[in-house]
Formats: structure tokens, C-alpha cells, sequence
């Protein structure tokens, strides 16, 4: 039987990098629209909640089809809060109001080219191993850390002091690396036990999903922004199709 699992979107205001951007429009839509229709169109979730703490945001949010039952917390909502904080503190009002879902899942707006077959195939990978605690995005790193340094006084060290032989990794080629794979934020599936008993979003077992091509995409930097313009203009990515009409922003 297919467990009870939420999709959160979390859509913070108060961005200062991209001002906005969880809404700012790329394409037709607001940002926010494509992670929700995502989402939904997986046909994965039995409840689609953008966890935001703004109404101006849980307008939009509803316009596109989430779920908005409560604004988050302003102590939980700040650029520097933890993940775990608003994930147990949305559970928890969930199961105040008798909605228990035993899995959820974290889709962030600022990867707009996730599609719903993303999902699909990143929730089958995670149904398949349930003794896994959750499932993570990863993408394959383009800056190897055997080649990062720390500054130490006025001297410098390997962050990974370790070699090929007598060769040490900072005077490797990259192919002589070990592959290495950084987290991307398009998508974490977990169980809800995780962080209700073991205060992690992750836990210790994590199954890994590869990202495809620019599914991981993320949105933080005003050059990431250009960059997805780019790509939408030369036809190297699509966005998720959205059947709503474009939210209407105020004048």
C-alpha cells in the first residue's frame, strides 16, 4: 500500500540575492508556479503545501493549485533557519489537524526545470528501498574538493590532504579523482519519523538520485537567473507545463 506523503514547497520571503524570487515571473508564470504543478502532475502526493510566510506568497501559491493551511512562523522563517525547524513544526500542525502523512518530501522553488517525471522517478527509487531514511539529489561536482585549500595564517593547506601514490590530489588531473557529487536542492523524499524522532532531514541512510541535465538546476545567484533566461531562450530546457492563466500581480 502506497504510504500518505505531503509535498512541501518552501517559498520564504525576504530573499536578498534574487529580491522575490521564490515569485519573481520566468517565463510566463511566477517562479513558485512550476515546483507546484510539478508536484501535482507527478500524481506522487496526496497533499501539494507550500510552507511559506508570507499571504502575498500563499496567494500565488493557491492560484496554482497548493495548499497554504498556515503561515510559517517568523523565527522559523529567517535566511539563516534550518530546514528541520519549519519541516517538524509543518508536521506537527499537520497532525493537529488530524493530517498524518507518513512521507514527505521538500521541492524547492529555485529549480524550476525539475519535471514531473523527475518525481516519479526519484519516488520510485525511494518506495523500492524502505529501509533507506530518505533520498537526496545529488549532481556530479565541477570543482573537486581534492583541489580546495584552507588558509592557514599566511600559508595554505589541502582541504583533502590524500594522493594517487606520490601524487597528491591537488596535482591530479580531474579524471584521476575519485567521482565526487554535490547535493543540489531540487529534491529530498524522507520519511516523517526522521526528523520527528531522530530531528534530521536526512537521517543516515540516504539513498542517492542523480540529477539529469538541468532537473538540479538552482536558482540563487543573479547570474543563475540570466542563465535560466539563456537556456529558455535558446530552447536547451523546458519548464513543467502550467494550465492555470498567469497570476495577475497587482499595480
Amino acid at each position: 500500500m502506497k504510504p500518505k506523503s505531503v509535498a512541501f514547497i518552501p517559498a520564504r520571503s525576504g530573499s536578498k540575492r534574487v529580491p522575490d524570487k521564490n515569485i519573481r515571473p520566468l517565463g510566463e508564470h511566477p517562479m513558485l508556479a512550476y515546483s507546484i504543478r510539478s508536484a501535482i502532475d507527478s500524481g506522487v502526493f496526496d497533499a501539494v503545501i507550500c510552507a511559506t510566510d508570507s499571504e502575498r506568497y500563499a496567494d500565488i501559491a493557491r492560484h496554482y493549485g497548493a495548499e497554504v493551511p498556515v503561515l510559517r512562523a517568523a523565527e522559523i522563517s529567517g535566511d539563516k533557519s534550518p530546514d528541520i525547524e519549519w519541516v517538524v513544526w509543518m508536521l506537527r500542525q499537520l497532525a493537529a489537524a488530524s493530517r498524518e502523512f507518513e512521507v514527505f518530501s521538500i521541492l524547492r522553488p529555485t529549480s524550476p526545470f525539475r519535471q514531473p517525471d523527475t518525481i516519479r522517478r526519484a519516488w520510485a527509487r525511494f518506495i523500492e528501498d524502505p529501509r533507506a531514511d530518505s533520498l537526496r539529489a545529488i549532481e556530479k561536482c565541477k570543482q573537486h574538493p581534492g583541489k580546495m585549500w584552507v588558509i592557514r595564517g599566511n600559508r595554505m593547506l589541502p582541504l583533502l590532504p590524500f594522493a594517487n601514490g606520490t601524487t597528491p590530489w591537488h596535482s591530479s588531473q580531474y579524471a584521476a579523482l575519485p567521482e565526487v557529487y554535490a547535493q543540489d536542492a531540487s529534491l529530498e523524499i524522507a520519511w516523517s519519523r526522521v526528523p520527528l524522532q531522530q530531528n534530521s532531514i536526512a537521517g543516515e541512510s540516504v539513498i542517492p538520485f542523480v540529477s539529469e541535465g538541468y532537473e538540479g538546476f538552482d536558482i540563487n545567484e543573479p547570474e543563475d537567473w540570466w542563465l535560466a533566461e539563456r537556456l529558455l531562450a535558446t530552447q536547451a530546457v523546458t519548464l513543467p507545463a502550467v494550465a492555470q492563466s498567469s497570476y495577475q500581480f497587482a499595480v
